[in-house]
């Protein structure tokens, strides 16, 4: 399928406006890595303590921040969590254990912290789990269960428990919000020693200082080490000079990425990380398509001038690279917009790198290949100098 019938753009000479660009994104992205917002890494390699909390009205950061300090839990990171109607923050601290111990100190820190006006006398039913929940039933008996007592208000804790974090989505406006699932008895025994807050603290997680390290080499790695791999692929199938120009545009695709999420103040995650991986393969098969279209070209039209050569190679892979990119990146922009917060960062990085990754391979990649037949032909005093032939064409050169 065409979506282009004989194209004739001459791309080549639009390329030092996009060089332009993509140096001006990539020194906002390293100033921004370097002096603003740095790498926003998530707590998958930070390591530390990440408290999801729900609020009934609408969370005030900089309210959050205030009281976080006043309780001594200084830096602490807070950020909108999910959609806006949902009043969810994520509250991010340096508390490193690994323990249980250290779950419930983390979260009963950032309790205390956003109790302003807790009555002395009284708990919080929003943030009271199951356990303790059971144990003052059972203390207080409101249903004279005897002997079964310790059977049904083990069931009727886990049913308020249940009802307030599954059907209500953690946040109890009053204690009479349980009567649906408890008797009268047991809603007039919680009100006399229980109260809601206007908060709900959702899930807690943790994770240690050495488990993120090891996270963040692996990362790192991970990257390097595809495009080293790519770099080997295109020398031994293609020439030298190919695979260090896709590398290049690939390393130009990932900076930027990572730039951007410095700039936006995005954190970095385990999934981003997947997602840069991804379009690294991405922006690497779009330009191999182009540069084995080049190598065919070679072949067949080797009195014509590099120049155009390659634009013309461009003009014939570009229904190609308009419906498969132009189709995925409709995906990944549904994905970004409709797959939720969990999905966000995800969407996000794929978003940013197919179109860097598109334009980077008609004017990052394919350059360096003009670029570098320049260069022989000036080195070499010979202007009729070509790029070198892919491995398995040189027997056909002359012909």
């Amino acid at each position: 399928m065409e979506f282009f019938h004989n194209p004739n753009i001459d791309f080549l000479s639009k390329k030092w406006f996009f060089l332009a660009l993509s140096l001006v994104l990539s020194v906002a992205g390293v100033l921004s890595m370097l002096f603003w917002h740095h790498i926003p890494l998530g707590l998958d390699f930070r390591g530390g303590t990440q408290v999801e909390v729900k609020f009934t009205t609408a969370p005030n950061a900089d309210q959050i921040r205030r009281l976080m300090d006043s309780a001594g839990l200084k830096d602490a990171r807070i950020q909108p969590y999910g959609p806006v109607d949902r009043h969810e923050v994520l509250i991010s601290l340096d508390l490193k254990e690994t323990s249980e111990q250290a779950l419930d100190r983390g979260k009963d820190t950032i309790i205390r912290a956003l109790e302003t006006n807790a009555p002395a006398d009284k708990k919080d039913l929003n943030n009271t789990g199951y356990p303790s929940l059971k144990q003052f039933l059972m203390d207080k008996d409101p249903l004279r269960a005897g002997t079964n007592a310790d059977q049904q208000y083990g069931d009727l804790a886990q049913a308020i428990v249940d009802y307030r974090d599954k059907k209500l989505e953690g946040v109890l406006n009053s204690v009479n919000d349980i009567s649906p699932v408890a008797p009268p008895a047991v809603v007039q025994a919680l009100q006399s020693a229980y109260y809601t807050s206007d908060f709900g603290v959702r899930s807690v997680q943790i994770v240690g200082p050495q488990v993120g390290s090891q996270l963040r080499r692996q990362a790192i790695l991970a990257t390097l080490y595809s495009l080293g791999g790519m770099l080997v692929y295109l020398w031994f199938r293609f020439e030298l000079i190919y695979g260090v120009a896709a590398v290049v545009a690939c390393f130009h695709d990932t900076v930027i990425t990572v730039g951007m999420f410095s700039i936006l103040n995005t954190e970095i995650s385990l999934t981003v990380i997947a997602a840069i991986l991804t379009l690294i393969g991405y922006s690497m098969n779009d330009t191999i398509v182009v540069f084995d279209r080049i190598r065919e070209n070679l072949k067949l039209l080797r009195r014509e001038k590099l120049v155009d050569l390659v634009n013309l190679s461009i003009n014939q892979t570009l229904s190609r690279t308009v419906l498969t990119s132009g189709l995925t990146f409709l995906t990944v922009l549904s994905l970004f917009l409709f797959g939720g917060e969990v999905l966000h960062g995800f969407s996000l990085a794929l978003v940013i790198g197919i179109v860097i990754g598109t334009y980077s391979s008609i004017f990052i990649a394919a350059p360096m290949l003009v670029a570098y037949q320049d260069w022989r032909s000036k080195k070499g005093g010979n202007a009729a100098a070509t790029l070198p032939a892919a491995r398995g064409t040189k027997a056909k050169a002359k012909a």
